[in-house]
């Protein structure tokens, strides 16, 4: 008896078959990307081992396990959350409906400030002898900044803030999952910073907070919008700086002099943003682009 017959006796699908069950949501290219991603990190299939057909070869156990992943998949649960993973800056991640999906353009983020980091950007020579390159990530959620910024930046010492229980507990396992032993995850309501002392207390502050208006629903993606956490996303249209603000309000003071302020930002609030740090006293504030050519990145500095 042929493979694809004996395929089709246990009601097991083809490659084919797994990838062309997703595309009334995802475009064929990426519904094959999904499922080749599905193949390798549940049951160690290569792409070679796709073509040969091991797909047919999975035990009654393993089929049952793949087709619950595509029953989630077909309605439009993020891979991620259904594999439980997310790559992000050359790491794995854990990832729950909980916390925003790492994207690459934070990854672009991260690079911006470990580049400064490295050519000693608002960090003085005997800080850096003494290996307090102190750094805070404001809305941590997944611990994707903190973790990889504390890695990454050599003498760093790293606190990933956030409110949402849910955000704490995942950063906190990515931590142990990474083995990150100089990056804290603590509890701190981005809104509420005022109440906080802590004059002179960093080198450099990133967020990546919630910046999507409300108004943006329309052009987001159905599977973002049903499946990862609005509390991190979006902001009332009449507040679109809602949390930028607050932080910045806190960096102004809580920066060391020469030190950095880094925020993911919304492209069409780039002028606004820029103008706000501007009448609280920062200086060389600098855009940068993605890879996908929107405004994304802005730095500013403390003098």
């Amino acid at each position: 008896i042929s493979k694809s017959r004996k395929a089709y006796l246990c009601g097991m699908k083809t490659y084919q078959q797994l990838w062309q069950s997703i595309t009334p949501l995802y475009e064929a290219g990426e519904a094959q990307v999904i499922v080749r991603t599905v193949l390798d990190v549940k049951y160690g299939m290569t792409l070679t081992d796709i073509i040969c057909g091991k797909v047919n070869e999975l035990s009654a156990d393993e089929e049952r396990k793949l087709e619950e992943i595509i029953r989630r998949l077909q309605k439009g649960e993020p891979v991620q959350y259904v594999l439980g993973e997310a790559d992000f800056a050359r790491r794995t991640f854990h990832v729950e409906p909980g916390v925003l999906i790492p994207r690459p353009e934070t990854a672009e983020l991260c690079e911006w400030i470990e580049k400064d980091a490295t050519e000693n950007k608002g960090i003085t020579e005997g800080e850096k002898e003494e290996n307090t390159i102190r750094i805070l990530d404001i809305c941590t959620g997944s611990g994707c900044i903190a973790i990889t910024l504390g890695l990454d930046i050599g003498g760093s010492e790293v606190t990933g803030w956030d409110i949402s229980e849910d955000a704490l507990k995942i950063a906190q396992g990515n931590v142990k999952l990474l083995d990150a032993g100089n990056v804290k995850i603590e509890y701190q309501d981005a809104l509420k910073l005022a109440e906080t002392s802590d004059a002179g207390r960093w080198n450099i502050i990133v967020s990546n907070p919630p910046y999507i208006c409300e108004k943006e629903k329309a052009d987001m993606e159905k599977n973002v919008l049903e499946h990862e956490p609005g509390i991190a996303l979006f902001v009332p249209d009449e507040e679109p700086l809602k949390f930028y603000r607050a932080i910045a309000e806190y960096a102004s003071s809580a920066l060391k002099s020469g030190g950095a302020l880094y925020f993911e930002i919304n492209p069409i609030y780039e002028k606004e943003t820029r103008e706000m740090l501007e009448g609280l006293g920062f200086k060389a504030i600098d855009t940068k682009e993605d890879a996908f050519g929107k405004q994304r990145m802005m730095r500013a500095g403390k003098s």
